[in-house]
């Protein structure tokens, strides 16, 4: 039986503790180390990875509204960690930038995180957090 839910919260804790050791070990760790930072940087990039699969409920939508596009823009992000290895400095601030694009999309209203770039309007989508603040009335239902 899969549990939605189960696998969400599983996810999402594996996926904080892996970017909260990537960026500590990105903050604290000399760059000749690298090979002890790699396992948390494929775990954050796979854990967000699958954290958008269960996110999208199967439809397409979830990809051009903006939740998914932020989690995008942060995969797209960490996928450049290992090409900025030499340098500390720019890693730290594209892992810190990782950090603020998640809290804000987090914690952004729903009608940012459900406003679709390709219908440019609020879709419900009937899954994710945030669904029920939204008008189901005044905002077309969506299944793709």
């Amino acid at each position: 039986m899969f549990n939605a839910r189960l696998w969400n919260i599983t996810l999402r804790t594996a996926h904080i503790a892996a970017m909260g050791v990537l960026l500590g070990g990105h903050a604290f760790v000399p760059a000749e180390q690298r090979d002890r930072l790699l396992l948390s940087l494929w775990l954050t990039i796979g854990t967000g990875a699958c954290l958008g699969l269960l996110e999208t409920g199967g439809r397409l939508t979830w990809f051009h509204q903006g939740r998914g596009l932020m989690t995008l823009g942060k995969l797209g992000l960490l996928g450049t960690v290992p090409w900025l290895w030499e340098y500390r400095g720019l890693r730290l601030a594209v892992l810190l930038t990782v950090v603020v694009i998640a809290s804000v999309g987090s914690h952004m209203p729903a009608r940012f995180r459900y406003y679709s770039v390709v219908y440019r309007q609020i879709l419900e989508c009937r899954n994710g957090p945030g669904t029920a603040r939204l008008d189901a009335e005044s905002i077309p239902s969506v299944e793709r």
